[in-house]
């Protein structure tokens, strides 16, 4: 007997991994015939024609799903309004994500979204058996920087045991594995819990965490203003430059998130795997360059102190940012102080703060996922991500 091909709900589709997800479905990952339908839900208006996804009969894209003010009868009256197929639903990648600097608010956000979600699928897919919730390294607590609890125990690993307190409770990664626990007990679908350190992605819309965005952003303003062969310091410090990590390509998650999604709930429900491109950790030493070569730019070591910040000179430099958004027609609203969506500390948090070695065990991924794992390098990684940036029209095409 045949399995029928399998339908992917993606919630928060137009952020830096949903729009993975959606992306390596529509490539056809892993086969041609592993997916009917990908049903991709955003908050923010979307068109298929801005979202750089490849055309596809396959693609649902459905805007306009506010998961914070939607309660189990208003989701579940739009997802049947809007979805005549929900019986043929197998899987569902949960990337919507909303942000606040409080702790307990932003827990109960996020998991009001994911409650609900759950709850509505559950009741209204009769064939719902995976769902993959793509968190991160602060599950090891490298968000709390100088307090970082598992310095002395490198590499990070799924075994490690749970944050200390209070830093456990305050972060609603907790909460969430607490909650799919709850709701799966005792049913026929599970979970999977995907961790990546800094994720290496695109987003067509703006997207407040994106490290990649703000690199693009900065990198193409410094070459606009200094010219081809200038010469860029890294923007962060001695310890920054030298610490050990592993980047995780966005694309590399998807692909893990889905083959986990596949397999028997019995060999991988329940449980988190890091996800990263590289086993062996690299620097930014090894990848500056690179990143900067993609530019016509010379990336060199961090000068003395801590470095120009890129957000800050974004701000700086906002009437030549104009000029070339005039000169290349360059799409506006990202990496903007007016934009209500950008962080402008992300840069300065993720390329001076995180100046402690923090690598991961990729074992268990490597094991499960077996022959279809792979690794990317660093020219790999940023250059595919700045190729879609400039194909958005987000940054521009200096060659042109």
């Amino acid at each position: 007997m045949t399995t029928p091909p399998n339908h992917a709900l993606v919630f928060g589709a137009s952020g830096i991994i949903g729009w993975a997800f959606v992306n390596e479905i529509l490539q056809d990952y892993p086969a041609p015939n592993t997916f009917s339908r990908v049903t991709a839900f955003t908050n923010r208006p979307l068109s298929p024609k801005i979202s750089q996804w490849p055309p596809s009969d396959k693609l649902h894209l459905i805007s306009n799903l506010d998961l914070i003010h939607t309660d189990p009868t208003s989701l579940s009256t739009f997802l049947q309004s809007h979805l005549p197929d929900l019986e043929t639903v197998t899987t569902v990648y949960f990337c919507a994500y909303i942000f606040s600097p409080d702790p307990a608010k932003e827990t109960a956000l996020n998991i009001h979204m994911l409650r609900t979600t759950v709850e509505v699928v559950e009741s209204l897919c009769p064939n719902f058996r995976m769902l993959v919730l793509p968190t991160g390294v602060k599950a090891y607590g490298v968000h709390l920087l100088t307090s970082f609890p598992f310095a002395t125990h490198l590499p990070l690993r799924e075994t490690h045991p749970p944050l200390p307190e209070p830093h456990a409770t305050q972060l609603f990664y907790t909460h969430q594995h607490a909650l799919l626990q709850e709701l799966s007990a005792s049913k026929k679908w599970s979970y999977i819990d995907l961790r990546p350190d800094i994720v290496v992605g695109f987003v067509p819309n703006n997207n407040q965490h994106s490290l990649a965005q703000w690199l693009a952003l900065y990198l193409s303003l410094y070459r606009y203003i200094h010219g081809r062969g200038a010469v860029v310091p890294f923007p962060g410090t001695e310890r920054s430059w030298a610490a050990r990590a592993q980047d995780s390509s966005q694309d590399v998650i998807a692909r893990l998130g889905v083959f986990l999604s596949l397999q028997p709930r019995n060999e991988v429900g329940g449980q988190s795997f890091n996800v990263a491109d590289t086993k062996v950790p690299g620097t930014w030493t090894g990848k500056w360059a690179v990143l900067c070569e993609y530019f016509g730019l010379v990336g060199v070591g961090p000068e003395e102190g801590e470095g120009l910040d890129p957000a800050e000179f974004l701000l700086q430099h906002q009437a030549e940012r104009g000029e070339m958004a005039r000169e290349y027609g360059l799409k506006g609203g990202h990496g903007t102080a007016e934009d209500g969506v950008s962080l402008s500390h992300v840069p300065s948090f993720l390329m001076k703060g995180f100046d402690f070695d923090r690598p991961l065990d990729l074992g268990k991924m490597h094991r499960v996922w077996g022959d279809g794992a792979e690794e990317r390098d660093a020219r790999g990684t940023w250059w595919a991500v700045f190729d879609r940036y400039k194909a958005a029209g987000i940054i521009p095409d200096f060659e042109r």
